[in-house]
């Protein structure tokens, strides 16, 4: 498996994704206790609540303490990413997620301030889409287009993590695949400082996840999801333009954007779906419903770990459908990935039709 993950690498990425995820699993127990004391818990009001008891969403914290703390403590941004604008995007992000998480943020200032950090990204970190590689017989982008394009690609991407995190476990689970997947695929084309980057959020992520299942004693919340749609924005930007260039492993080339969307293919597909949904019933596309697959997945009658392992279970297919007729090209490649998710949607939604009639008729019945 690459030479042991060229074994010289490997027991520094290990000791990377162990401290990050000791790092989130000792500061749990303390943002607990606080939550506990402060009376810091969730909306269980909330008509799109599936908890009928307080549970904080703090737990985004430990995520960034654990995730900035192993970045910096490795010198990890150094090289491939400038650390003063990843950090900079880090913090306003982080800041907006808490507020909202302990008071309430409304729509547009979210927007704002979404737009001000993929800004930072795009144009001084120059983190960006300069090309379409041929998808739709597009090549080369001007500049604006591509600043526009690369801060609405980010905006998607960190939209989606937040719209996802409505059952224990799924935008955790998410963000592993996602950022395991980026870090493997860095590694596979000598972007070690990247990889480690990817393994780092990961690890964050998992000693989270281990407060966020069976049962659930704390959420993420906006500062979590937010957090982890940025960093996998970012990664998703930068295998793209590196990968392209050819530097390391030229057979990504042919496939590495049609990769990407197969990688994130679990969240943006359910955020686009949902906001066509709402806006052809004449809703604004940011109005709460509970149309999300998650949601769908549950009136079925599965619980939640059972529905996030069924949403990985799409994601890892989706990934692996993009190797395995890697030879299409880019543009049928991504058809592909979004024919699957498509599938898997009208699939649920005959369930949910057939689930419905069998209920009708039993209430008929008695």
């Amino acid at each position: 498996m690459l030479e042991i993950l060229r074994s010289q690498h490997l027991v520094f990425y290990t000791l990377i994704f162990l401290v990050s995820a000791t790092i989130t699993w000792l500061c749990i127990p303390s943002i607990l206790h606080v939550a506990r004391a402060r009376h810091l818990y969730d909306d269980i009001g909330h008509f799109r609540k599936e908890h009928d008891h307080g549970i904080p969403r703090l737990g985004g914290v430990a995520i960034f303490v654990s995730f900035n703390i192993t970045a910096l403590l490795f010198g990890i941004l150094d090289k491939s990413l400038p650390v003063s604008y990843m950090l900079t995007a880090c913090i306003i992000l982080f800041a907006m997620g808490l507020k909202d998480d302990l008071s309430g943020v409304n729509s547009s200032t979210k927007f704002v301030i979404q737009a001000i950090v993929a800004l930072i990204l795009v144009v001084p970190a120059d983190i960006r889409i300069s090309s379409m590689y041929g998808i739709f017989g597009i090549y080369s982008l001007p500049y604006l287009p591509s600043v526009l394009m690369s801060v609405l690609l980010i905006m998607l991407i960190v939209n989606s993590f937040n719209l996802i995190d409505g059952i224990n476990g799924l935008a955790a689970s998410t963000g592993i695949i996602v950022n395991c997947t980026f870090a493997f695929l860095f590694f596979y084309i000598r972007q070690y400082e990247l990889a480690a980057i990817g393994l780092a959020m990961a690890g964050a992520i998992l000693g989270f996840l281990r407060f966020n299942l069976l049962p659930a004693r704390i959420f993420m919340g906006d500062t979590g999801a937010l957090l982890i749609g940025l960093v996998s924005s970012v990664m998703a930007l930068k295998f793209i333009a590196l990968s392209m260039s050819g530097g390391g492993a030229p057979d990504l080339m042919f496939y590495s954007p049609a990769l990407t969307v197969a990688i994130l293919a679990g969240p943006v597909f359910d955020t686009l779906r949902v906001f066509t949904i709402r806006l052809s019933k004449g809703k604004s596309p940011f109005d709460a419903d509970r149309n999300h697959i998650h949601h769908r997945i549950l009136r079925l009658g599965f619980n939640h770990v059972q529905a996030t392992l069924c949403l990985s279970v799409m994601s890892l297919l989706s990934i692996g459908s993009v190797f395995l007729f890697s030879k299409l090209g880019n543009s049928w490649l991504i058809g592909l990935v979004f024919f699957i998710s498509l599938v898997a949607n009208c699939m649920i939604t005959i369930m949910l039709r057939a689930k419905k009639r069998k209920d009708a008729a039993l209430a008929i019945s008695n």
